[in-house]
């Protein structure tokens, strides 16, 4: 059986990520970065990150903040608060550290990661994600993944609404 800390031990600020990268790039792996709000985890998000996790060896999800998300949603937005979502992405095996940010971008958080694979949803074009500069400066990989049809935070809270 599995302690909690090994689900929490993979939820880190910004700030000590920095000595898990050191070891990774030292053990030569490949560092897969993705972010976003992650309000109501569903099937839709977690085959998105497998996907995602598939492009490397480490995936590291940045998670908007409570603070963010509702900057960039709007309230009631998001439904589940920071820590919650947080601990939901940690504790699926194939994300390896989660971290929070409170910008409405991650750029700045990528550029402290310097990935070598940028991911997200095919509803976006590589030249139009955040921080491809970065990443492709460093001859890095800009991948867009196709979501999963009929799966969406947004769909999931009208269903309700209207029950």
């Amino acid at each position: 059986m599995r302690n909690p800390e090994s689900i929490t031990g993979k939820i880190s600020a910004p700030e000590t990520l920095e000595r898990n990268l050191v070891i990774w790039r030292f053990l030569n792996k490949k560092i897969v970065f993705t972010n976003g709000c992650f309000d109501i985890l569903h099937k839709g998000h977690a085959d998105y990150l497998l996907k995602a996790s598939a492009l490397g060896d480490i995936l590291i999800v940045g998670l908007n903040s409570d603070a963010s998300v509702k900057k960039i949603k709007g309230p009631p937005r998001p439904v589940l608060d920071e820590s919650s979502r947080a601990f939901l992405l940690a504790s699926l095996q194939y994300v390896s550290m989660v971290t929070l940010f409170d910008e409405e971008t991650p750029y700045e958080l990528i550029k402290k990661i310097q990935p070598d694979v940028l991911v997200k949803g095919a509803d976006y074009t590589p030249e139009n994600i955040v921080g491809n500069d970065i990443v492709t400066q460093k001859g890095g990989e800009i991948v867009t993944i196709k979501l999963l049809k009929g799966y969406s935070t947004t769909n999931i809270i009208n269903k309700i609404r209207k029950n």
